[in-house]
Order: C-alpha cells, then structure tokens, then sequence
C-alpha cells in the first residue's frame, strides 16, 4: 500500500486526527499559533519584561525630577475693533485651521525662544543651565579655536535649544485657548519661563502687527508722492489744453462716484441765454406785428384807450348837443357853429391820437424785428462756437477723465493711509493670557506609575521581538500541521513528553495519555499496509535521545497487549537502552549473532512486559557497521518472524551513522521519530533522504516529546485527543 494513502486514526473516540487522500493537517488559530508561542517561550519573555521593568524604576528612582509649569492664552481669530476704520489685516476668514496651525507653530519658532531668553536674561544665568540639567563650561569662554563673537553665538543657540526642548505647546480641543508648559527642575524657573514666553509671543504679535502697517504705510508713501505728481500732471494739462481751445468751464455734474457727467461752459450758458432771449424778441416781435396790422379805431389799444374814449364820448355829447341846437336855432346861428367847431376839434384831436397809436406800434413793430434779427445772428455765432468747443471737448473730457481718475486713486490711497496709521497706532492684540503660570508644588517627572507602564510596553515589545527573532532562528518542527509539508511524510502520531522515570508507570496504566498516543500510533501502523500492522518495522531518529527507544518499547508492549509475541531488538550496538529499561541483562545479545553464533534463540531474553521478549545488543563490536552490512540481518529478520508475530528494532540514529540504512533496507518498513522542536527540518529531510536511497520504505512520522519545557503544540492544541497532552503527567490531576 502506497504511503500517499495512509490514513490515521484512533481508535478512542476521542481522536479526530486523521489523514487521507493527501490531505493535511487542519492548521490551528493564528491567535492560538501566537498564544502557544508564547506558553514555549514564557520565561524569556517574562525575563525580558521584568529586566525592563526593572529598569524603568532604577532609572525613575535615579532621574532628578522635573516641574512643570502651564501658562494659558486665549487666541482670537478677529481683533477687537476699537476703531472704525479696517486695518491691514483681512477681519474674516474661513480657513481657521490654518491660522490657528500658523500660531501654534509660532509658538514654537526660535526667533520667540531667542526674544525669550533675551528678555529673561538667560544667557549668562548659571542657574538656567543648573534647572536644565545642563553643563555651563560655555560660559566660561574657555572653548579652544572659538572667538568670542562664535562663542556668544554658540551660546546663545545652546540656550535656545535648551529652551526649545522643554517647552510644550498643547492647544485645547475646540477652543481658542493653547496651554504653554515649561518643564525643569526648578518650579519656580519654570513658572517664570512659561509667563514670559506668553507675554513675548504676546508682545511679539504686536511688533509684527507694527511692522505690517509699517511697511504698509512705507508702501502708501511712495505711490502718493507718485500720484500726487499724477494728479498735478493731468490737472494741469486739463486746464492747458481748455485755456487754448477757449473752452471756459462754468460748472459740473457729478455722479455718486464723483464721475463728471456733464460740464457747463462759458459758451454753452451764453447759447442758452441768447436762445432764451430770441425766444422772447420772437414772440414779441410776433405780437407788435399782429398791433401794427390794424389800423384807426379797430387798434385793440385805440379800443381800450382812456383819451379816445373820452374824446368819443366828448364828441358824442357835441354832436348830440349840435344836433339839438341846429335843429332848434339853425346852423347859422353861432352856438351852432360853435358847437360844429368844438366837434371838428374834437375829430382832429381824435383822428391824431388814432394816428399816434399806429405810430407807436409800427416803431415798435420795427424795434422788435431789430432785435430778433440781432439775436438770432448772435444765436448763430455761438452755435459755431460751441460745435467747435464741442470737438475740443473730446480731447479735454479725456483729459479730464484722466485727472478724475488720478484724484480717486489719490484720495482713496490717502484715507487708506490714515486709517491704516490709527489702526497700527491702537495697536490692539488679539492674544490674551486667560491664567498665568504658578509653580508647581509636585513633580510631573518622573511618574513612577507610567513609567512601569512604558517599562511593560517596551519590554513586551522586546519580547515579541525576541520571540519571534527566536521563532526565525529555530528550524524544528513544533507544529503537527508542519510535519507533512515539509517532510512529505504522514504524521503518524504524537507523544507527549515525560520523564524517563515516569515511562513505565505511564505505559502501565492503559488510560494514561502516554499509553493512548501510542496506541493511536498502533493504530495508524495497522492501517499502513494492506495486512495490518508491518511485522517487522525499525525505530529510527535523527539523532540521540529523540524518543527513539522509548517508542520501540512502547509499540512493542502495545502489540504484545493485543495477543501477538513481539520480538524487540536492540540494534543501537553503540549505546544500548533497552536491556536497561527492561531491567535485563547485555553479556550477549544482537552483536553476537551478527558476529557469527548461528544459535540466536540463546540470546532471548523474557521480560515482565506482557507477550515481549527482548534481545539485548550485546557486547560492543568494533566496527558495528561492518556487521550490518553482511547478509546475518536478513537472516535473523527472517527467521525472527517465523517464531514471533512481529518483530520491533530499535535502530541507532541516522546522522554520522551508517547503521540505520542498513537495518532500514532488512526490515519491511521505518517509523522515523522527529523530536519536537529538535532536530532541524533540513536534518530531518537529509535523514529520510538517506533511508529512501537504501531502499527503506518509510511508513511516517511520529511527533516525540510534544509539549516539553522547550516548546512544542501539546495534544490540547486542538489537534484531536482532548486529554491536554501537552501537561506533565499529573498536572491535570494536580489542578483538579
């Protein structure tokens, strides 16, 4: 039967290791991975993190300790508007995580921390140094190869680092306040530092605000020397250029922006009044014409004169007391005729006042018609001024306009600079201290407390560290889910580890965990080959002490329980073991009958396990291999099998040895013990490589000593027994 096929299994119900059609192990949790890791490597870590612990509270108990002293601000993202005017500075913005990332970052700048020690005198102060755990030889100039201008300068950096490393800016989530903290050794240095860096800082947002408007004002300066000159200039062109085209400007219209819209010239007004004065003369030459058209009596004024209706009336009284008196006395008579006089005289006198009245409105008829006629050529004469004053005025409103505009910008940069000169002479500060610094009555380091705390953190991250470096190092297999991938072979079984003076008590007692894992071994034998368990099988390991003879003792005693006579060898002429473990004798044994004596059944020896019998290994020969080469191991193989059931040989280990290949080639198969967490892979892998070039069939891998102090993935990893194999015997017990 193929080895690829191999199926193991356990007889106990409790077994859930199994194996077939090439499929491996189930690989564990990686948290449970890590957490056995861990249990392998418990004392080193548990060393690492109490070394770091202890460190950290020799170095607590050693480090000088420290005040620290908070100093808190309030800074405001507008500034009080004690004026009316704007300064500089823009009054809104949304961006306030920037400004307030700009200002905690200047809290920070060693132009501050130099201002700072400026005005604390720290330069030259021994006690600064002391406070600070630093060394003041600087101060003594006696610094070889520096002058004493590179030495002031040297100093002054050292101070301004020391106090760059002690200053601590924290702002105040969702508020405006920053606490400024100083920490050194004396709380009352500290306390004085912390309130003069805010009243710097304080003090040296106001000289930048200054010197913004300063250098504004600088700014504002110059252009209004230059447009003033502008303003000179075009002013001055204007009234040129009107002066020579003889526009002479009596007023202008403004608009809100104090834009000219309109302008009144000297030509302009006189048009005006002239056109408004021949409007006039028209009109009344009109109506002294519409007069002088009628004639006599029909005259409206001859119609509405006094004199004329008096002299009409008159004459009607004559003409009435003329008619009565000729009627009466005739026309001769003399009151007659007197009365025909006075009515002749009153005709004439009638007759010149009706010819006055035309006079009169035919002069006038005359004057007004002059006069129009005057104006209306006045009138003409203004009109071609006024056009060609019109076509100057393009060129002059551009002049003008270019004045105006000169003037604008002059006066708006001329408020700007005197609003910009209060609002810099105010000199209002949008930082505030809302509590000054006091110092302190307790340390703030060093924290024993905390300290411990770090000292666990960075010893359990030492120890991870170390773990895993180890866990790299170490090539064994520990893991059951390993053992195929890498080795290419089932896994057979595991066995727990236990002390050698525990073996036989343990393998006595049927419902121990050792006894179980190997009878679970048994089991995965007998379903190794198409016949059950192999009748003659070699127990081989890389190396000494890897479970190899403790596993052919137990094998053999298991098949011995079941009925069969088992036939245990002792192969290892090298360093027998199981004449000792048995409590039997080594005079003669294995070698003898290699050596020659044909006569083997003389070299059984009858032990008190059940079904078992033993042939020791013998005296020691002088070249054991040369002994396993001949044809005496086939020999005795095949003739061991004609008298016992099966027959168990407890080979020596393969690496360095020739003895293994040659016992593995006679045998029908080999159980290779690996150790956990021993031997590593590549060692295994050249082992069974050199069993398979012999022509060894190997039957699997049985997992040794799994769950020992150097590590290894007990039983109770969750690889299927249940029983927590990977405790000491009675450490079950023992917590119950």
């Amino acid at each position: 039967m193929n080895n690829n096929s191999v199926t193991l299994l356990d007889t106990g119900p409790q077994s859930l290791l199994s194996r077939g059609d090439g499929e491996g192990l189930i690989m564990p949790p990686v948290l449970l991975q890590y957490w056995y890791t861990a249990i392998r490597w418990r004392w080193l870590m548990i060393s690492i993190v109490a070394a770091s612990v202890v460190f950290g509270i020799l170095a607590t108990l050693l480090t000088s300790p420290k005040y620290s002293a908070s100093v808190q601000i309030q800074i405001d993202r507008q500034q009080k508007q004690i004026t009316k005017v704007d300064g500089l500075e823009a009054q809104t913005s949304s961006q306030d995580l920037e400004f307030y990332a700009t200002q905690y970052s200047l809290l920070k700048t060693r132009s501050l921390a130099a201002r700072v020690a400026s005005d604390a005198r720290l330069y030259g102060n021994k006690d600064f140094f002391a406070a600070n755990g630093e060394n003041s030889d600087i101060l003594t100039n006696k610094i070889s190869g520096k002058t004493p201008s590179q030495l002031e300068d040297l100093r002054r950096k050292f101070v301004v680092d020391i106090l760059l490393k002690n200053v601590v800016v924290s702002p105040v989530r969702l508020s405006k306040l920053v606490n400024i903290s100083y920490t050194s050794r004396d709380p009352i240095l500290s306390a004085f530092i912390a309130n003069k860096w805010a009243a710097a800082f304080t003090s040296t947002s106001l000289d930048r605000q200054y010197a913004s408007t300063a250098d504004a004002r600088a700014f504002l300066e110059t252009r209004l020397a230059s447009l003033r000159q502008k303003v000179e200039d075009s002013e001055k062109q204007t009234v040129l250029y009107g002066s020579a085209s003889g526009i002479v400007t009596l007023d202008q219209v403004r608009d809100n922006e104090g834009k000219t819209v309109a302008t009144k010239t000297l030509a302009g007004a006189s048009l005006e009044q002239l056109s408004q004065a021949l409007n006039v003369a028209t009109t009344e030459r009109i109506a002294a014409q519409s007069r002088s058209s009628a004639v006599g009596d029909t005259a409206p004024e001859a119609l509405s004169s006094v004199t004329l209706g008096n002299l009409r009336q008159q004459r009607s009284a004559l003409a009435t007391e003329y008619a009565k008196t000729n009627v009466q006395y005739g026309s001769d008579y003399p009151s007659v005729r007197e009365l025909a006089a006075q009515i002749r005289v009153t005709d004439t006198t009638i007759a010149r006042e009706t010819s006055r009245i035309a006079d009169v409105h035919r002069r006038e008829y005359s004057e007004s018609l002059q006069r129009e006629r005057g104006l209306k050529s006045q009138v003409n004469n203004y009109k071609v001024e006024l056009d060609r004053q019109n076509r100057a005025n393009i060129q002059f409103n551009a002049y003008q306009r270019e004045a105006e505009t000169n003037r604008q910008l002059y006066d708006a940069l001329l408020q700007r600079y005197k609003e910009i000169g209060i609002a810099g002479a105010v000199g209002v500060n949008n930082i505030a201290i809302v509590d000054p610094a006091v110092p302190p009555e307790s340390p703030s380091s060093p924290n024993i407390i905390i300290n411990i705390l770090v000292s666990l953190f960075i010893g359990g991250m030492l120890a991870a560290a170390v773990t895993f470096a180890l866990e790299q190092i170490d090539e064994g297999i520990r893991e059951p889910s390993k053992v195929e991938p890498l080795l290419g072979l089932p896994l057979l079984g595991m066995t727990p580890s236990v002390e050698d003076a525990d073996f036989n008590a343990e393998m006595a007692d049927p419902k121990s965990h050792l006894f179980d894992s190997f009878f679970s071994i048994h089991s995965s034998l007998a379903f190794s080959t198409n016949h059950g368990l192999p009748k003659s099988i070699a127990i081989i390991s890389s190396r000494p002490s890897e479970g190899k003879s403790s596993t052919s003792l137990a094998l053999a005693q298991i098949a011995g329980r079941t009925g069969k006579n088992v036939l245990l060898v002792d192969a290892d002429m090298r360093s027998p073991s199981i004449h000792s473990a048995l409590g039997c004798k080594n005079d003669v044994g294995f070698s003898n009958y290699l050596a020659g004596n044909d006569d083997w059944g003389q070299l059984l020896q009858e032990t008190n396990l059940k079904n078992v019998t033993i042939v020791a290994a013998g005296p020691a020969p002088p070249s054991a291999a040369e002994l396993l080469s001949g044809d005496r191991l086939d020999e005795f193989i095949r003739e061991s099998l004609l008298r016992f059931d099966y027959v168990v040989v407890d080979s020596p280990p393969v690496l360095g040895l020739t003895d293994a290949p040659l016992i593995a080639k006679s045998v029908e198969g080999v159980v290779y013990v690996v150790q956990s967490a021993g031997v590593a892979v590549r060692g295994v892998k050249a082992s069974i490589r050199r069993l398979q070039q012999s022509n060894a069939h190997v039957f699997g891998i049985v997992l040794s000593k799994v769950g020992s102090m150097k590590g290894g993935y007990g039983y109770g990893y969750g690889y299927g027994y249940g029983y927590g194999y990977g405790q000491r015997y009675g450490e079950d017990a023992a917590q119950k």
